[in-house]
């Protein structure tokens, strides 16, 4: 009989997470029964000292063997001013002293099964004081603000008005379980009677958050998010009967309250997930468990804190979202196939396929875990498929979504019906479908990537998250990296104006706005996932200047938005093709705009870490090119056509 437990304790309300397993796909075990609950019973204590502990246990499955995990523990007393002060015990940021406790079961080699030693016999915890009155000093708009942590290193900057404004809008924003924070609400707008889900904590959403507080020396509140989302992952998920493969990340969670069991007037903490079986359009979010590895990787990047990577339960996290992201099926292509909306564009808008955006973010999470992946007979069959896949994708893209003047004249004298290996067009493109405005828009020196790629259909629109994410990862080749910052330099007027940055361009309008969206009205042409523009794209397109060499063109998009965002109340997008009005339905506060603002400004500030950010080209992925390109006809592969073309980053500002 397999186990899990959790201990949940507060001052004020018991806690815990919710859990229901189809199968323990937290620690790779097929054979675990859906779980049930049974409460073993609440408790409270009265110590010598006169301090009190009161909370609850909970215990699922064989009391003969526990897998433990707990969330914080508070201690309530009276010092001798009266004045309640919360002592908080180091529980959610010390998992990994209980989780890899943990050893295998007898002549088990993998850490397919897991429990702790000892249950919940382990070393007395240590506790720590925490003062909740914090002194200011705000007579000056300038002056050097001590930014203290949620918890970790202090921070000493000079920042603006702004900045202030900005920090202390994130800080409201932080949602907190059981005492410890957890995350960051999407917008937090209090003029808002209706929030929907923009109540919710979405991985997504968090990331320019999580970047902004690790910057600033906090680091707690990214390890807690990190791993709360990943005790998430396990819960079973169902939409109609069906349920979507393991490894599945959540796009959001909410903290609610609900009644104790079998307790008058007491509440518990939960954590309530949205696999997708809550969104518009009932679309499952590849992009979460992306997005969830990159943060996993620059949360170690920048504390130098490798052992949260390093534990099992998180190991086995990266390998159940590799495994879902890796299995084989019917498609011809390494690209990801997806569903549209399935991304930060979570609208109809024409991107099911093989989207940009998720390759990129696909990318980038492939090079993640093969730097976090601990190697073994356990995982050396995946890191090997891992790096295929990475070589394989790598050229593709660079291959065929590529588009610069000489591509777009190739394309436009192609010829078609070809049936032969050696054809050159690979996926039967029909010249017609050159949009009439690429010819004179895309300009001699640049190119970019284009948003979609499938037979005989090229998406050729301008999508911002997709390009920046391929030149932080090094999907593209350091002359098409280079290219796309050209571009959007030449284009300035389209994808940046009066706010950065267009999330696509150009947008659809008329008959093909109306059967592409299904006349959505959310996305009509100029707004929101149409060709809107959306502040939070700063800090990525920052982050891939930097790369590049050319931190002046970043101080130039965070110097056009500064001049609006607090002024219009850190919208959540803006309309209009030149970005000169607050979206339509657009929400106010919206966390990740202020955070992308604040993550941009410590970039710029702190080079040595935004490095730590992105990746160079790997010339190890070049030398395995699994691709026989040109054996026939004696062409190279297009990535080593490039190397000679790499030119070095320059970080000096």
């Amino acid at each position: 009989m397999h186990t899990s437990s959790s201990l949940g304790i507060s001052t004020m309300k018991p806690c815990r997470i919710l859990f229901s397993f189809k199968s323990s796909s937290m620690f790779g075990t097929t054979s675990l029964p859906k779980a049930k609950y049974r409460r073993i019973g609440r408790f409270s204590k009265l110590e010598p000292s006169g301090r009190k502990i009161i909370g609850s246990v909970q215990v699922v499955g064989d009391l003969n063997k526990r897998c433990f995990s707990c969330s914080n523990l508070h201690r309530l007393y009276k010092g001798n001013s009266g004045r309640n002060r919360c002592l908080i015990a180091n529980v959610a940021s010390d998992f990994r002293n209980q989780s890899t406790s943990a050893e295998p079961r007898v002549k088990q080699k993998s850490f397919e099964r897991i429990y702790i030693q000892g249950g919940f016999k382990v070393k007395p915890l240590v506790i720590e004081s925490i003062e909740t009155d914090l002194v200011k000093d705000e007579k000056k708009v300038s002056e050097v603000e001590e930014l203290s942590g949620l918890k970790g290193s202090r921070v000493e900057r000079e920042v603006s008005k702004i900045e202030k404004e900005a920090w202390n809008l994130l800080r409201d924003s932080v949602v907190n379980y059981c005492g410890r924070p957890v995350g960051t609400v999407a917008a937090n707008d209090p003029s808002d009677t209706q929030p929907l889900n923009y109540d919710q904590v979405f991985v997504r959403d968090f990331v320019p958050s999580a970047l902004a507080f690790l910057l600033n020396g906090e680091e707690e509140i990214v390890k807690n998010f990190l791993l709360h989302t990943l005790q998430l992952q396990s819960w079973e998920k169902t939409v109609d009967c069906y349920s979507p493969g393991q490894g599945l990340m959540p796009a959001s969670f909410k903290v609610r309250s609900q009644p104790l069991d079998g307790s008058d007037g007491a509440f518990e903490e939960v954590l309530d997930p949205d696999f997708g079986e809550s969104a518009i359009g009932r679309v499952a979010p590849v992009d979460s468990g992306l997005w969830w590895i990159i943060l996993l990787r620059a949360y170690g990047k920048i504390t130098g804190d490798y052992t949260l990577q390093e534990r099992i339960d998180v190991q086995t996290g990266i390998r159940l979202i590799l495994n879902l992201c890796l299995t084989n099926g019917f498609d011809m292509f390494p690209t990801l196939l997806v569903g549209d909306g399935s991304c930060m564009i979570d609208r109809r808008m024409g991107i099911h396929g093989h989207p940009l955006e998720i390759q990129a973010l696909f990318y980038s999470a492939l090079r993640c875990s093969r730097e976090m992946l601990i190697v073994n007979d356990s995982t050396k069959n995946l890191v090997a498929a891992l790096n295929n896949r990475l070589s394989a994708l790598s050229f593709h893209i660079r291959e065929y979504f590529w588009v610069d003047k000489n591509k777009l004249n190739e394309i436009y004298r192609y010829r078609t019906e070809e049936y032969s290996t050696d054809a050159v067009n690979k996926f039967n493109i029909y010249p017609e479908q050159i949009p009439g405005w690429l010819v004179d828009w895309i300009p001699e020196e640049g190119g970019y990537l284009i948003g979609n790629l499938q037979p005989a259909h090229m998406d050729f629109r301008f999508f911002t998250l997709g390009n920046l994410w391929s030149i932080v990862s090094s999907l593209g080749t350091p002359q098409q990296n280079e290219g796309i910052l050209n571009l959007i330099e030449a284009k300035w007027d389209d994808l940046v104006a009066n706010m950065p940055l267009k999330i696509c361009f150009p947008a659809m309008e008329h008959e093909e706005w109306r059967v592409i969206t299904g006349s959505d009205p959310k996305n009509t042409p100029w707004s929101y996932h149409n060709g809107g523009s959306w502040p939070t794209l700063l800090w990525q397109f920052t982050l891939a200047c930097m790369k590049m060499g050319r931190p002046e063109l970043a101080r130039k998009a965070i110097a056009v938005a500064e001049k609006k965002l607090s002024a219009d109340g850190w919208p959540e997008y803006y309309d209009m093709r030149s970005a000169s009005l607050i979206g339509k339905q657009s929400r106010l506060f919206q966390t990740w705009t202020i955070a992308g603002f604040l993550t941009s400004k410590l970039l710029l500030e702190n080079p040595e870490k935004a490095s730590l950010l992105f990746w160079e080209e790997d010339y190890e992925l070049l030398q395995g090119c699994v691709c026989v390109l040109g054996k026939a006809n004696g062409n190279k592969c297009s990535r080593d056509r490039h190397r000679q073309h790499r030119k070095p980053n320059n970080l000096n500002h």
